[in-house]
């Protein structure tokens, strides 16, 4: 997700003021300082507080609704549930426009929530949220694993299961999901139960349970509701049902304009539809809105295709400039898959899987070592990625090729096929590759019953 924003700008610059103003506590009713023996009000106005009440710029409905509820904040005399409330719009924010941003503020409700309530379920929550999503696992995990001993909520089981799948200890986080879902069936537990499924590979169980989480959603909860939505779309692709896939992704839109999940899957299907323009059209509305490396992988794929090298070459650019700071393992697989900057891509997948030991990162190091020619490590790498049976194309794309290069046709053969069969998920560059290296190993097996007949 992308870091930054003008509102985090902005909010970044008050920081530093506030930070050398002192220790005085304000009375944000009042308007004016007064030591902390003087408050007259509940409201503990800490820096973290003063840093949460900065009134955002923007005027669309989820700029207006944090500034309404700064507003009940400051006026109230027990602030502690709107401030948590606060905190998951700005959850809200980081995720409906893929800026990782605001969770540098759902980190600062979070300190503001302990200020008026010392250990608070709900600013543990926040904290553990906002470091898992920002990927620093290791220090989101006890504070997830405090929450479930502590209170054993619905959204705790949630919070530790997402983190434990993030580092590979895939039994324990289902487990997880699994408690949650007991606790409180609904859209968020649905949805995690669904990518569980998936990950071990059960498709049409993911696309049913998924469908659960959908039904169970509504426009109340908008943003959450869209990314099951898209989950479904992903889903509905997956099994080469495109027009379910297709209704899917324009629902998600439809409760998230400007979604730009939904719009990346939507030029996904559009691509397996044949709709090059539209999907290129699609994709330059998501990436306008975030500057992931994956979006911008993907639209810089179709412009290549469609002539526009200038325009790829500008989006490739921002991607290499910034790719390590938004998602350096879907930069190491870009850079694996171009073929260049072999060893930075190394290094990047290696210093992903210190925090994040998911078969997703096995399989970008596997890549990149494969890139840099180290085929034996790659192998090793590849096997780990593919440990939970996840039917993923790109994972068996990955294997088949490097299953080639370590002199394994049978095997380079059996993950060929079953990555050709749902090459609809891959990346217009991945199916050029796959295409030449299918050439390439039934050349091989022709090559082989040649001499076997021959020998006889």
């Amino acid at each position: 997700m992308g870091v930054g924003g003008s509102y985090m700008t902005r909010t970044a610059q008050f920081y530093l003021v506030v930070v050398m103003a002192g220790s005085l506590c304000l009375d944000v009713r009042a308007g004016k300082s007064v030591s902390a023996k003087e408050r007259p009000t509940p409201l503990v106005i800490c820096d973290a507080c003063k840093i949460i009440l900065i009134p955002p710029h923007g005027t669309n409905r989820s700029d207006l609704e944090l500034l309404t509820i700064q507003q009940k904040i400051k006026k109230s005399s027990t602030p502690g549930p709107l401030i948590e409330q606060l905190g998951w719009l700005f959850v809200s924010k980081a995720r409906s426009g893929n800026d990782a941003g605001y969770y540098n503020l759902v980190e600062q409700t979070a300190l503001c929530l302990e200020a008026q309530q010392p250990e608070s379920s709900g600013a543990l929550l926040l904290r553990g949220h906002s470091l898992q999503s920002m990927h620093k696992f290791k220090e989101a995990e006890p504070i997830a694993r405090k929450l479930v001993e502590k209170r054993g909520a619905s959204f705790d089981y949630g919070l530790l299961g997402d983190i434990l799948i993030d580092r590979g200890q895939m039994l324990e986080g289902i487990e997880a999901y699994q408690k949650m879902i007991e606790l409180r069936p609904d859209l968020h537990s649905y949805t995690r139960a669904a990518h569980a499924r998936w990950l071990k590979g059960d498709v049409e169980g993911a696309e049913e349970l998924i469908s659960m989480a959908t039904s169970a959603g509504s426009s109340r909860d908008a943003e959450a509701t869209a990314w099951s939505y898209t989950r479904r779309a992903a889903y509905e692709l997956q099994l080469g049902h495109l027009s379910e896939s297709l209704r899917a992704a324009n629902v998600a839109l439809q409760l998230q304009p400007d979604y730009a999940a939904a719009l990346f899957f939507k030029g996904r299907i559009q691509i397996a539809q044949g709709q090059t323009n539209d999907a290129i059209a699609s994709l330059t509305h998501a990436v306008k809105l975030t500057r992931l490396p994956e979006y911008q992988w993907l639209i810089s794929d179709l412009l290549n295709l469609s002539g526009k090298k200038s325009e790829a070459g500008a989006v490739e650019l921002e991607l290499s400039k910034h790719g390590a700071q938004e998602d350096p393992r879907t930069l190491a697989l870009y850079l694996a898959t171009r073929r260049t900057n072999s060893e930075v891509a190394v290094k990047l997948a290696e210093r992903e899987l210190t925090q994040r030991a998911d078969i997703f990162t096995h399989d970008a190091l596997a890549w990149a070592l494969h890139s840099a020619g180290k085929f034996t490590e790659a192998r090793e790498q590849s096997k780990l990625a593919l440990r939970e049976g996840t039917e993923d194309a790109r994972l068996f794309f990955h294997a088949a090729v490097i299953a080639q290069s370590d002199k394994d046709p049978k095997a380079a053969l059996a993950y060929s096929k079953r990555a050709t069969a749902i090459q609809q998920m891959l990346f217009p560059s991945e199916q050029k590759q796959l295409a030449e290296l299918n050439g390439r190993v039934v050349g091989a097996q022709s090559q082989a019953k040649i001499k076997t007949s021959e020998s006889k």
